[in-house]
């Protein structure tokens, strides 16, 4: 990476250069007091965002926190779904259950890490968790080197305080805390952006070196081009097989490349030219050559699946409205605080005089893409689950850091007119704010960890202690699961399962060709299952197991399933409809939830 200390930001009225570091109008008293202070003041913010992640560690085994602000379906069902195609690797040995649920086909990535990790360690939810936090470590040291990048806290004695403060904010985060120890897609999503950040950023100045220098350009120089062109081009289409809504952080990626160009048409065509190339052919090749001859159909169903719902005119407003609303879920104080960041990062990049002075407005502008596009998203989709928002969460904490930074160098400033008291008072507030956020968000995490439950891990064990129970009497029946959940407890319990909700043949089909010996179902049975299920068997309720705090979803109840026709527990003969299912728990038609939207 560039080290020229006097360089800075490209932007529309400067010359092209690193990244590296900010003008000296950002920190104009750079004087040995402050930065000793400074240095102090990161070395603290690191030490105590490095034990709260190791923090991270412990109690992988716990339930999503109960009775938390965020009520996301995810902790029943995303740890398995996603990486079934690991799970049945190992336990089936093969990944591919045709009429299933197999979004491995759409999204290889994370299930393809998982094979690695279960490769040594066996299928275990430990090791998904502990690889999810692993994968949060790497997010927090991008974190930390591209706000180092933008500040001059890449000089040496540098006083910046925004790369400290954005890893320090993350990692005490008690709303980080749960979603980054849950084995789901989001958090190796944003580690992926931020790697491609870096690596546009890198791509691009080297695009300016060579335009700039010409034909001296040296081996040296131009493998560095080669290089970071060519990473950048993987790193995209790795974001989309990890999560398809990857494409909306696009735009966030080419501003930051042009932005490193110097905003420079030439160099900046032929940087996104070769990074496009290469991205293009790689997600090609995989399309062409796995997926389009086998698993077009496979392909194809989470794409409609996801169809389920969307913004329309009548409600346009009333979900805009609550897409902004559920920022706070990263917490009331900070939300609030990034919105100004937001507001102050605006009215930096709309004014040209602010703009001369403003270090680092490519990276501003690129976390605004950031933040932009993927709210658009998630407002078109009209699907405000909690664990969406940690893809927002990451920019808007980079940014509240980074403009916080801005403010208390400019309060540093000398002077006694009005900008400056603004700048101080403004300092003096953001910097209490931050701090009461702090406080109250490490006491949060901290009662997370001091009150784990383990009612999900207890819940699956019961029932695989049941189903072996039923095995040792009568071997001859299937072991095999059926639930919407049955992939978390095939990855918890080693059980195999099927899916009860989503595959690309219909339930009944489904039921018929793979016959399961087991029906695990949340609180009841809705209609469209007892439908599927009522030709073939007979429910018999075996166990009924609290679990989780969801009203809809507080209570596993497990059916055996006995074929019909086939001689019942005592002798007698089986029933066509005989549903085990408590009078209290039983729904009328349009009563139950709808099993679309646990859909991701």
């Amino acid at each position: 990476m560039s080290t020229n200390p006097t360089s800075t930001i490209p932007g529309p009225e400067t010359e092209p250069c690193s990244i590296d570091a900010v003008t000296d109008a950002a920190t104009p008293l750079e004087r040995p007091r402050v930065r000793r202070v400074a240095q102090t003041a990161n070395r603290v913010l690191l030490l105590v965002a490095a034990i709260f992640f190791g923090l991270h560690f412990v109690h992988l085994k716990a339930d999503f926190p109960n009775h938390s602000p965020w009520m996301d379906w995810a902790k029943y069902t995303d740890e398995g779904w996603y990486g079934d195609a690991a799970i049945r690797h190992y336990q089936l040995g093969h990944w591919y259950v045709a009429g299933d649920f197999n979004p491995a086909v759409d999204l290889p990535v994370w299930p393809a890490i998982e094979v690695v990790l279960f490769r040594f360690t066996g299928v275990s939810v430990v090791a998904a968790r502990a690889l999810t936090v692993v994968v949060f470590g790497l997010i927090l040291v991008c974190c930390y080197r591209l706000c180092r990048r933008w500040s001059d806290g890449g000089r040496a004695g540098g006083s910046s305080l925004a790369p400290a403060i954005s890893v320090f904010l993350l990692a005490i985060s008690p709303y980080f805390f749960p979603f980054m120890r849950l084995a789901i897609l989001e958090p190796m999503l944003i580690l992926l952006a931020l790697a491609a950040l870096l690596a546009a950023s890198e791509a691009g100045e080297a695009a300016a070196a060579e335009w700039n220098s010409g034909r001296s350009l040296t081996r040296g120089l131009r493998l560095r081009w080669v290089r970071w062109s060519v990473a950048l081009g993987l790193l995209l289409p790795l974001m989309v097989l990890t999560k398809t809504t990857g494409a909306f952080l696009f735009p966030a990626i080419f501003w930051l490349l042009w932005a490193a160009t110097g905003y420079r048409l030439r160099p900046f065509a032929g940087a996104a030219l070769s990074s496009s190339v290469v991205g293009a052919a790689t997600w090609g090749t995989y399309y062409g050559l796995f997926v389009r001859p086998r698993y077009l159909t496979d392909y194809r169903y989470l794409f409609s699946a996801n169809t389920y719902t969307g913004i329309t005119r009548d409600k346009a407003w009333a979900v805009i409205q609550d897409t902004f609303k559920d920022v706070s879920w990263m917490g009331k104080t900070l939300s609030w605080l990034a919105l100004a960041a937001v507001l102050s990062s605006l009215a930096g990049l709309c004014s040209k005089r602010l703009r001369r002075v403003v270090p680092g407005t490519g990276l501003l502008a690129a976390l605004l893409f950031w933040i932009f596009g993927y709210g658009a998203f998630l407002a078109y989709h009209d699907n405000l689950q909690p664990r969406y928002y940690i893809v927002l969460a990451i920019p808007l904490t980079l940014l509240l850091a980074m403009i916080f930074d801005l403010v208390l160098a400019g309060s540093r400033e000398q002077g006694i007119g009005n900008r400056a008291l603004l700048l101080r008072i403004a300092a003096a507030a953001s910097g209490l704010a931050l701090l009461f956020a702090a406080v109250n968000g490490a006491r949060q995490t901290a009662k997370f960890l001091l009150h784990p439950e383990y009612t999900w891990v207890s819940a699956a064990g019961q029932i695989h202690a049941a189903v072996e129970r039923e095995l040792a009497a009568h071997p001859e029946h299937s072991r095999l699961v059926l639930s919407i959940s049955g992939s978390d407890l095939s990855l918890m319990t080693g059980l195999p399962s099927i899916c009860d909700d989503f595959g690309t043949l219909n339930l009944a089909d489904r039921v018929a060709l793979y016959k399961p010996g087991w029906f695990a179902t949340w609180n009841d049975v809705e209609d469209d299952k007892m439908e599927a299920l009522d030709p073939m068997y007979r429910l018999v309720r075996v166990a009924t197991i609290p679990a989780f705090d969801d009203p809809e979803r507080n209570v596993l109840i497990l059916y055996r399933l006995d074929p019909v026709g086939l001689p019942g527990p005592k002798g007698r003969p089986g029933r066509r409809r005989s549903l085990s299912v408590p009078r209290r728990l039983r729904t009328k038609i349009g009563e139950q939830p709808n099993p679309v939207q646990l859909i991701h």
